[in-house]
């Protein structure tokens, strides 16, 4: 278990005072203008030395994305786009340091700015996020009055500036291109790369496009050392990690870990266990909607990293633990996935855009068990033909939690409609919603 000494989001329950004097008490802010003194090169190969992989969800290693960035500028500007859009069904991690430790994100935006010689960066925040983004507007404005970010940022000589930008709900726009995309007052739809954003990205200038935890613990691993950083987890999966746990346990909380944790070890550490007891459980989603369910006896034993979930056939995602015990319809509940992911996709690929509704509706009859068991197989020839083949990773987050269901629990979707199982009496039919 992760000693409290050794958390990077020390407000993360809003306990504490969040304004910028209450994170200097806590170590925030300190000695800033030193780490930028020490150069770009210097932060970027601490970043890449640290092991920190992308916390929005794809995983990819932070320090190498963040060198992918020119050394020299070609006349044009660079900027730092911070992905606040928190669309992912049972994502709720970036909500809480955005409202309760809020400097974490405005410190991490004007170092990680500085290493690519950005003078300005982007907060891209969902539109649901009111109270969020009031509370980072605030932390922006009393580091700009200190001194902090603005012309002379912390006295390093660097100019620095930050602006928040508030989306307009549309979960499409949580893919980097179409945030982007929405961010030049465009329609959110993604962009085809190469070029990536690094090369044209923003008003077609060298950009990142950072999730908002692997931008905020930048300074505290700057300030501790890389090597401190690589001490938790396992290799290749390394550091502190904010995990969402929601559905059938008896506290559903988010909670600052250690990568690697065993799944067992979360649970009953900071969620009093499964509802009902172990015996009770029947599958996890263990990133967020996007990634495949696991069965309650692959989770007995489990690891929660980016490597460990990936030879599984999932994955860690966003690290949104989703529990389901044995009342919960699991057809159901991936048809309900189906629905949302048919709803949101912009429509641009031809495989989605038909593909998403067409896996919805046979999903709708797997759930009243009104379709023949040949369609299975038809079902998951079809998430093949998605996954892999659109512009963005909508087409395979859409496919993903369905072929989780069939490689898990085929045998409920036959039994099912067979007619020999009877959907949980909670069950409501799909019609009545």
């Amino acid at each position: 278990m992760l000693e409290d000494k050794d958390r990077i989001f020390t407000n993360l329950y809003g306990m504490h005072d969040r304004s910028l004097a209450g994170a200097r008490a806590r170590g925030h802010w300190d000695g800033t203008a030193d780490l930028l003194a020490r150069g770009r090169d210097w932060i970027v190969s601490e970043i890449k030395a640290s092991g920190l992989r992308g916390r929005g969800g794809a995983g990819f290693p932070t320090g190498l994305k963040w060198s992918f960035m020119p050394k020299e500028s070609d006349g044009r500007p660079s900027y730092l786009v911070v992905n606040a859009d928190e669309s992912e069904p049972g994502t709720c991690k970036d909500r809480e340091i955005m409202r309760h430790d809020p400097h974490t994100l405005v410190e991490g935006c004007l170092v990680a700015s500085f290493a690519m010689g950005a003078h300005a960066a982007y907060i891209y925040i969902r539109g649901e996020y009111i109270r969020e983004r009031e509370a980072l507007q605030t932390a922006i404005d009393e580091a700009y009055e200190a001194g902090l970010i603005g012309p002379n940022a912390c006295g390093s000589g660097w100019d620095f500036d930050l602006y928040l930008h508030h989306g307009a709900g549309a979960y499409i726009c949580g893919e980097e291109t179409a945030l982007l995309e929405s961010l030049e007052g465009k329609k959110g739809m993604p962009r085809m790369k190469p070029p990536f954003p690094a090369g044209a990205g923003l008003w077609g200038c060298p950009t990142t496009v950072n999730n908002v935890e692997s931008i905020a613990v930048a300074p505290t691993i700057l300030r501790r050392g890389a090597a401190w950083f690589a001490g938790f987890g396992r290799p290749n999966n390394t550091g502190t990690k904010i995990f969402a746990i929601s559905g059938h346990v008896e506290r559903p909380c988010v909670v600052e870990e250690a990568m690697s944790i065993p799944f067992r070890e979360l649970v009953e550490t900071h969620c009093g266990g499964i509802r009902g007891g172990w015996k009770n459980l029947k599958a996890v989603i263990p990133g967020g909607s996007s990634v495949p369910c696991l069965r309650a006896e692959a989770m007995e034993d489990a690891i929660m990293d980016f490597d460990w979930l990936r030879e599984q056939k999932s994955g860690l995602g966003t690290a949104a633990v989703i529990v389901m015990d044995q009342s919960t319809d699991i057809i159901k509940a991936i048809w309900r996935l189906s629905k949302f992911y048919k709803h949101e996709s912009c429509g641009q690929c031809t495989p989605c855009r038909e593909g998403t509704g067409w896996m919805m509706r046979v999903m709708e009859r797997l759930v009243t068990g009104q379709a023949r068991v040949e369609e299975i197989d038809m079902l998951l020839d079809v998430t093949k033909q998605v996954e892999g083949h659109t512009i963005c990773a909508l087409g395979d987050a859409a496919a993903w939690p369905i072929q989780g269901l069939i490689r898990n629990f085929r045998d409920e979707i036959e039994d099912r409609i067979r007619g020999r199982l009877v959907r949980p009496a909670a069950a409501v039919p799909v019609a009545a919603e």
